[in-house]
Formats: C-alpha cells, sequence, structure tokens
C-alpha cells in the first residue's frame, strides 16, 4: 500500500487530482482496451457497499433481480427506432463468431429495454401478471470517445430496472417512487450527496423516453455529475414488441413500461463529492473501513492493545481493520488517508500507559481522546455525526455555489464555476444551443419548491444550467 508523492492540488488542477485520487488510493486501473478499467479490490469494496444499499431499497420497493443476456440481436434494437438512434454511435457489435461471419450481427448490449421487452410480452398475459417489477445487476458497453475511469467507461457495471403496468398513472407513481425512495435516500442517507432532482428537458431525454427524471449532484469543482436517472417509457416499446395484457373486462391492452438505472459512476461522483487534497473522504455507511487501528511501534504491550480494540469495535458492530502495513508511521498514515478512512485510531505506549487511545476524524482532522473502555462504546456515535457533517458540508457547498439569474447570458457567466437557476421560459431552442456552444446544458427542470415536475409544459419551472461530467 506504498503511495508516490503527493497528490495534485484540487485547485491546480481538478482532473489530475481525480486521476491522482483514483491510482494512490488503489480504486482502479486502465484496462488493456481502451475504456475498460480494471476495478481493484478497494474500489469494488465500495461499489459492493453502494451496491447492497441500492439492492435493498430496490427490493423495498417490491421488484426483484433477474438477469438477461450480454448479447442481443441487431433486429431487437432496430424494433424501437429512437432507441437504436439514440445509442448508435455507442454501440459494439459482433459480426463474426466462432470463426464464421454470423447471420445476424450481435449488439453487445448498452441497456436492456430491448431484450427485457422481448421477455416481458412473453411472461405478461393478464392484468394478474402487473405490475411486473424487474431489476438486473449487469455490465453493459457503450463506446466512449473520452473515457474516464468510473465516470465514463466503455464497459461499466450497473443496475437497471424494468417494469410493465397497466395504467400510465402507475408506471409514473413506480418511476417517481424509485427516484425518490432508491436513488434520493440512497444518495442522502448513504453517499451524503444532496441533488437537484427534476426532469430532462426533451433533448436530454433517455432515447425512447416520454419522460426521464434525474438526480444532479454538486462536485467539488462546480460541475454536475448525473447520479441517476429514471425513465417513463409510455407504450413506445410496448408497442414494438407487443407487450400486451388481458384487462378485467377481457379486452387486450398495452402496458406502460419503465426503466431506471445508477451505475459506477456514482464512485466517482463519491470520489469528487468529498473528496480533498488528502486524498478520498468517505461517508462512514459507505465506507468498507471505517475505523483503522495502528499502533505507533511495534512492542507486544501495543500490539496487544490493537488487537483487542479491534475486537471490540468489531462487537459493536464497526467495519475495523488493524494496520498491518509496513514503513514508516507518517507513511503509513498517509496511505490510510489517500484512502478515505473516516476514523483512524493510533495506539502508543505513552497512551496506554494513562488509559486512553488518539481517535482522529478524516473529514476534518479532529483529534479525539478517548479511553480504552470508552472507544467501542462512542465510535459508532462519531461515526453517524461524521455521516450528518458531512452531508451538511456537501449541501453548504452546493448551496454556496448556485445562484438565481434571471438571464441566459448570466446563466453562461455564473455556471463557469457552479450552477445557476433560471426560469425555464426564458430559454428557447436558441438559447439551449448558446448554452452548448459554452460547454454548458440543462442538467434538469424543477418547481419554484424544489420537487419534480410532470413534464417541461407546466408554468412557471426553472431549469439548472451547468457544466458537467
Amino acid at each position: 500500500m506504498a503511495t508516490q508523492n503527493v497528490l495534485t492540488p484540487q485547485a491546480e488542477d481538478f482532473p489530475r487530482w481525480y486521476q491522482d485520487v483514483v491510482a494512490k488510493a488503489e480504486m482502479a486501473d486502465n484496462g488493456p482496451v481502451r475504456g475498460t478499467m480494471v476495478i481493484r479490490p478497494y474500489g469494488y469494496a465500495i461499489w459492493e457497499r453502494i451496491q447492497g444499499e441500492i439492492d435493498a431499497r430496490i427490493k423495498a420497493a417490491g421488484a426483484q433481480n433477474a438477469y438477461f443476456p450480454l448479447f442481443i440481436p441487431e433486429s431487437y434494437l432496430s424494433k424501437e427506432a429512437e432507441h437504436v438512434e439514440g445509442f448508435s454511435p455507442e454501440l459494439a457489435v459482433v459480426t463474426h463468431a466462432g470463426g464464421e461471419q454470423l447471420a445476424e450481427p450481435i449488439v453487445v448490449r448498452p441497456t436492456s429495454e430491448t431484450v427485457i421487452g422481448e421477455f416481458m410480452a412473453k411472461w405478461i398475459q393478464s392484468y394478474r401478471d402487473l405490475p411486473l417489477l424487474l431489476n438486473q445487476w449487469a455490465n453493459v458497453v457503450r463506446w466512449e470517445l473520452r473515457p474516464r475511469l468510473f465516470l465514463r467507461s466503455s464497459e461499466f457495471l450497473w443496475q437497471e430496472g424494468h417494469t410493465a403496468h397497466a395504467t400510465l398513472e402507475d408506471a409514473a407513481a413506480y418511476a417517481l417512487k424509485i427516484h425518490t425512495e432508491v436513488y434520493e435516500d440512497f444518495l442522502n442517507e448513504v453517499l451524503a450527496v444532496p441533488t437537484f432532482l427534476g426532469i430532462k428537458p426533451p433533448r436530454e431525454r433517455f432515447a425512447g423516453a416520454r419522460n426521464t427524471m434525474t438526480c444532479e449532484g454538486m462536485m467539488r469543482d462546480g460541475k454536475a455529475l448525473q447520479m441517476a436517472t429514471s425513465h417513463e417509457l409510455g407504450q413506445n416499446f410496448a408497442k414494438a414488441f407487443d407487450i400486451y395484457y388481458q384487462s378485467e373486462e377481457g379486452q387486450a391492452q398495452l402496458c406502460y413500461t419503465t426503466s431506471w438505472g445508477s451505475s459506477t459512476r456514482l464512485v466517482g461522483g463519491l470520489i469528487m463529492a468529498h473528496g480533498d487534497d488528502r486524498g478520498l473522504v468517505l461517508p462512514p455507511r459507505v465506507a468498507p473501513i471505517q475505523v483503522v487501528v495502528i499502533g505507533v511501534r511495534d512492542e507486544p504491550a501495543v500490539n496487544d492493545a490493537c488487537a483487542t480494540l479491534v475486537a471490540d469495535l468489531k462487537a459493536a458492530g464497526v467495519r475495523v481493520q488493524l494496520d498491518r502495513g509496513r514503513g514508516s508511521f507518517g507513511r503509513r498514515l498517509t496511505d490510510w488517508e489517500i484512502k478515505g478512512v473516516p476514523l483512524r485510531v493510533e495506539v502508543g505506549p505513552r497512551d496506554l500507559a494513562e488509559g486512553v487511545v488518539s481517535v482522529v476524524r478524516r473529514d476534518n482532522a479532529q483529534k479525539l481522546t478517548l479511553s480504552l473502555s470508552a472507544l467501542a462504546h462512542e465510535t459508532p456515535q462519531i461515526l453517524e455525526q461524521m455521516q450528518a457533517d458531512l452531508y451538511a458540508r456537501a449541501k453548504d457547498h452546493r448551496d454556496a455555489n448556485t445562484c438565481d439569474v434571471a438571464s441566459v447570458v448570466q446563466a453562461i457567466d455564473v455556471a463557469q464555476t457552479g450552477f445557476a437557476r433560471l426560469s425555464w421560459d426564458l430559454v428557447g431552442d436558441s438559447e439551449e444551443a448558446e448554452l452548448n456552444a459554452q460547454a454548458l446544458t440543462i442538467r434538469c427542470l424543477q418547481r419554484a419548491d424544489g420537487s419534480i415536475p410532470e413534464s417541461e409544459l407546466e408554468p412557471d419551472l426553472l431549469c439548472i444550467v451547468a457544466k458537467s461530467y
């Protein structure tokens, strides 16, 4: 776990800082094929925490996990013209296999609406089969021209939910449920990342959707990151794949479908929303290791005390690791700081003689002195306070860098370093093109109270304008 040199300061070069953190915190490496990534154990442990928290919320919302094939016949995508057009530049297509040219090219899934739609049509017979609520954890491929580890890679991991409903109202309500009770709750309560919720303007919608909802988070450099999306697909895919059900009256009716997803991009967002010039800063609820116990000296009494403290913390339900690293004490501290472990417990001979240990918070460098007997009892409370403090800090940062403006010209100026919020009525096609020319996009539309509108045609909507990843 050796660390080479220091990290590039955020203020000097934020993208370089990000790359330094991913490398030196041992999160991921570039794969052998351009745009692919190798997720290292520490990075994958964070993803497993994210996956577990989201999966529990998805199941609480009533969806069940399934798995569908990686390979999709090209003809499936062609059934939904708008969908294939939206993904066409990103598709990876297999034309040869087994030493022969395939009769029909096979697409490596960019998303699974088409193949899942095919099986929904097979599995749904009557209204009794609805709603059909499915989710899968999988990898997908979208050929990226400008890859960046976790944020944009040609292959990435994600979950994608797909549901079928009897009515438009039921489908819309379920998509909203997923967006708020799964994604927003997870982002707030686990990642400690506040987001602006809203709908995408027509040009930014998912290909084939009638409505797309988004969670937009602000990173430490003032740019936006789309953290998760939920899509109302109307009957577009049901028409393409003949997803019908027989109503109680015996009539054949088209279903309404939804899809929704979040990915390993969340790991990138976690890094950029909380990290500082010393590396990662992990909220305790998502941290694979919440506490590291480090002996100041390699002495029997110190080693025994460390082992006892680790056992006590484990018994208290804390995810704890004993530092067994080599090298100087200072270098070992730096390594754990870069990895963002929330609490560091330092055990030295002098402290043991006094019956205390030093506890250092990663988020604010606050150093606490706790008695040996009180450590296991007080640590969970300290971790919960850190969780709340990180959310408050991220929210303060977002709010301080979000400015209400009265014109597109002002929005262009403000959105160079933060979020601009203005009336949606002020943005027509030409104004949106003007924003795009300045590398700015409309991240979402929302009501004045911050709630999610049903349509971009609602009166008095606000739009959030920002640069984005």
